[in-house]
């Protein structure tokens, strides 16, 4: 089985069935909307589709591919299983297993500005890993927020022949663009609907609710020095620390063009003596 379900179908570049303000916070870290996201997908997938948790198999959930930071979806994707758990649990089912995809390198590009086909290239010189044997004969349900070209699901469709995995497949977004003669940049359109600046960033990263991910990370190291400092004197210490500590972690220190901000960072911490 590999089965698609969508919740919100883009057809238009003007009128939509979500909201483009409250996807674009969710995309640059604010986990209140991932929550939002992840009960209103659960719903409309159980309301359509409910047929398919009558099975004995045991349930994986996986975020779109990620290296150490996770990606937006990875919350989506965290939220959408404590309420597929809950639906579990009430039919006296085992509960399901977070997994992911894991993945080695990393880019700059803005994926949102990029056409199916630069997608797919630029994707192709990433490897892959996937646990095969882990995933043997599970119900594997792939969480993304949302598919405009297809090459996340093309992506992981290829790891999957690779590693000739056998199990059942279902896809899930929060959004499907569906009228393929919008052109696909209409993603970076909700990307950067309500954060579109510096000052923005600061407000998203002062939520309670607030959490980095990958895109924001990448953001702020590719900030112009004046506003790397804006956002430093906006947000507290604590923060830009965690910042350093995850860019490390994804090996972002080894791409030149987020040195000088790195550098900056770690100068910081020197300062305070850690």
């Amino acid at each position: 089985m590999n089965k698609r379900y969508s919740l919100h179908h883009i057809h238009s570049a003007d009128e939509f069935t979500f909201s483009p303000a409250e996807y674009s916070y969710f995309k640059y870290g604010d986990k209140s909307y991932a929550e939002k996201f992840a009960k209103e997908l659960f719903d409309g997938l159980i309301s359509e589709n409910e047929h398919l948790f009558n099975t004995d198999k045991e349930i994986v959930v996986l975020p779109s591919p990620y290296m150490a930071i996770p990606t937006a979806s990875n919350f989506l994707c965290f939220f959408f299983k404590k309420h597929l758990d809950f639906y579990l649990f009430q039919k006296g089912k085992k509960s399901s297993i977070l997994s992911k995809i894991n993945r080695n390198h990393t880019y700059i590009t803005d994926y949102g500005n990029l056409s199916f086909e630069d997608r797919k290239n630029l994707i192709a010189n990433d490897t892959y890993y996937i646990d095969k044997d882990f995933l043997r004969g599970k119900l594997c349900i792939f969480i993304d927020d949302i598919k405009i070209t297809g090459s996340h699901e093309y992506t992981v469709n290829k790891i999957l022949d690779e590693y000739k995995v056998e199990a059942d497949f279902m896809f899930l977004y929060y959004a499907e663009l569906m009228n393929f003669d919008l052109d696909p940049k209409i993603e970076n359109f909700f990307n950067y609907y309500a954060v579109k600046n510096v000052e923005h960033i600061a407000e998203v990263m002062n939520k309670q609710s607030f959490e980095f991910n990958t895109r924001i990370v990448k953001y702020i190291l590719s900030l112009e020095s004046s506003n790397f400092d804006y956002l430093t004197s906006k947000v507290k210490k604590a923060q830009m620390d965690l910042l350093l500590e995850l860019a490390i972690s994804n090996n972002y220190h080894l791409i030149k063009e987020y040195e000088n901000n790195i550098n900056t960072l770690t100068q910081t911490e020197l300062y305070y003596g850690y």
